[in-house]
């Protein structure tokens, strides 16, 4: 005869064995699932959503002349893009816009403003009216000289004001400028350069990862705004990339090239609204956002700026 403990582990097997098929199922769909979108995202693309019949003749590109903003200039240059270049050195302007337009026989104009102020926008506003702007890319950016204790960092005041005005007010009145024209042509898309920082606080560069976790906010906010109204809002996320501002000179597989990162990242415009941008770092935001544990990362990252903290006061001592 059985027991009440058998009798009552018998009622609840059949209940159990539909949980697990349930979620067995359930977790089987949705890697599936996850399989099938990278597929889509990292091998096949956008195909040529990114183009100038799909969103409009012209792109603007904020910090246009180094890096990462120079990829996208040239990339969108090669896609057939006419390129307003902003940046703040008119020498590199025009060196850059003689390139674009002699690699890819696309017209070129630029401004050029420093994004540290605020009296900028009056202007640009001006040069670009009546273009029929399809790709605007919020890049410009500036970060710390060198990770540092919030209040260690060297003229604090001024700092604060410049991080903000480059990393914040720059994507907002940019944004402003450019949108309505989209808005009413019910085409465009809006790419805002934030970092992989943006994903969780960063100790030590602090103000910077904060500012980017705006910009990526920011994104996503415009996106559930406008999406319908047949506008692309795209945040951004980077790892590492060999460029002047994160001082890395040596590509590799994980800090790639900016030509090769910005070709990557085009392809995701339109199917990932938040994007790391480059399959490796894609690799690295799931295992460091999913994976490890929040407390785990943020150790580590604080003991990698203090190493990278120690490492450069020594140079300044011994230099």
């Amino acid at each position: 005869m059985p027991t009440g403990m058998e009798t009552a582990m018998k009622a609840v097997e059949a209940p159990l064995f539909w949980l697990g098929t349930a979620t067995a199922a359930w977790l089987s769909v949705c890697a599936v699932y996850r399989l099938l979108t990278g597929v889509r995202v990292w091998l096949l693309g956008n195909g040529r959503l990114v183009s100038p019949a799909k969103l409009g003749q012209w792109a603007v590109v904020t910090g246009a002349t180094d890096g990462i903003g120079k990829a996208y200039a040239e990339e969108l240059g090669r896609r057939g893009f006419s390129i307003v270049l902003i940046s703040r050195s008119q020498e590199k302007l025009d060196d850059v816009a003689k390139a674009v337009e002699s690699k890819y026989g696309v017209q070129t104009k630029t401004i050029a403003a420093d994004f540290s102020s605020l009296d900028i926008y009056s202007n640009i506003e001006e040069r670009l009216r009546g273009l029929e702007i399809g790709v605007l890319v919020n890049n410009v950016g500036i970060s710390y000289p060198y990770p540092e204790f919030f209040l260690s960092v060297p003229n604090l005041n001024s700092f604060i004001d410049m991080i903000i005005n480059v990393n914040i007010t720059s994507v907002c009145q940019m944004t402003r400028i450019v949108l309505p024209r989209m808005v009413e042509r019910k085409k465009g898309a809006i790419l805002n350069l934030a970092s992989a920082s943006a994903m969780y606080p960063v100790p030590l560069l602090t103000v910077y990862s904060a500012s980017k976790a705006f910009v990526d906010f920011f994104s996503q906010g415009l996106q559930a705004e406008y999406h319908s109204k047949g506008i692309i809002v795209q945040s951004v996320m980077p790892f590492f990339v060999a460029t002047k501002l994160s001082k890395i000179r040596r590509a590799t597989l994980d800090k790639p090239m900016p030509e090769r990162y910005v070709s990557a990242e085009i392809n995701t415009v339109g199917l990932q609204t938040r994007t790391n941008g480059y399959l490796p770092h894609a690799v690295m935001g799931w295992a460091t956002g999913s994976l490890l544990p929040s407390s785990l990362l943020r150790i580590y990252l604080m003991k990698m700026g203090l190493s990278q903290r120690a490492r450069y006061l020594r140079k300044q001592k011994t230099g």
